[in-house]
């Protein structure tokens, strides 16, 4: 059942809802948020993209201080994301009580227009609180030509392993995926053993995975994804790459290359689906 709105959307009743009586002030509420979405937040990507809709409401909250009444969809359109990825960094400024949404309905026809969105005074205790030090990132290693040229080593070897047309599927070959590595895990190691016997093989497969799930904290080794989602996603990678590769798809370089580029294909559309995802924010 939908609930009543009683809100005309009209300048006397943003007037009354608005939170700040300065600028500053509500613009000291923002730089409190931010340095609590740096220390609570642990993903990177969600980090900026809180903040940055933060302040697209501050900056269209000057009228009056501290609320906005843009709709979503112009939202969506200035941060060049999605109108569901916007409902939910919404969603979690809102349970951070950073914000507060309130349905509104035009004057002329009493039916419902864009919510204001209001800005929330900081409260006492989190205003005198010290935010907590970010842990520095760890430096990026410079690269030398030595090292170059092991990694160019490395690539060509591993580009250059059997695909999946010249891979002996008898029964005798199988055990050999037993002396697979075990960070590798299990499941994944027997999906990819019904198909390639190789351990050097099925390991550089997950090392694909493993490399697009990258690290968002140094200091705790956090990636995107969970383990589980990892593995989750490394099996159907794995099965979309087989189904590519029996489908005679050519992958000019190479297999690894080719898997790679499935991984990261699927983990992007994954980071955008709320089911997938509801865990991670």
């Amino acid at each position: 059942m939908k609930t009543r709105i009683d809100v005309i959307a009209n300048d006397e009743s943003y007037d009354n809802l608005s939170s700040f009586k300065e600028r500053e002030e509500m613009n000291k509420a923002v730089r409190v948020y931010r340095d609590i979405i740096r220390v609570s937040i642990k993903r990177a990507d969600v980090q900026v993209r809180l903040i940055a809709l933060l302040e697209v409401l501050k900056r269209h909250s000057c009228k009056q201080f501290g609320v906005s009444y843009m709709c979503k969809n112009t939202i969506a359109d200035k941060l060049e994301v999605s109108y569901k990825t916007i409902q939910r960094l919404m969603k979690k400024l809102v349970d951070l009580g950073m914000i507060k949404q309130v349905p509104m309905k035009r004057k002329k026809d009493m039916m419902q227009t864009a919510n204001a969105i209001i800005i929330q005074p900081v409260k006492d205790e989190l205003s005198d609180k010290q935010p907590t030090k970010i842990p520095i990132k760890c430096p990026t290693i410079k690269t030398t030509t030595s090292s170059l040229k092991q990694n160019i080593k490395r690539y060509k070897e591993r580009n250059n392993a059997p695909s999946l047309s010249h891979v002996d599927k008898s029964v005798d070959n199988l055990p050999k995926a037993n002396f697979v590595a075990a960070w590798v895990p299990n499941n994944f190691a027997n999906l990819a053993s019904s198909f390639y016997h190789e351990a050097k093989t099925i390991q550089e497969f997950w090392k694909v995975v493993k490399q697009c799930n990258r690290v968002i904290d140094y200091s705790t080794n956090d990636r995107v994804f969970t383990t589980e989602q990892e593995l989750s996603i490394g099996l159907k990678a794995f099965k979309e790459f087989v189904m590519k590769v029996k489908a005679g798809t050519k992958m000019n370089k190479g297999i690894f290359a080719y898997f790679n580029g499935v991984v990261n294909k699927l983990m992007d559309k994954l980071y955008f689906d709320v089911d997938f995802m509801v865990n991670q924010i």
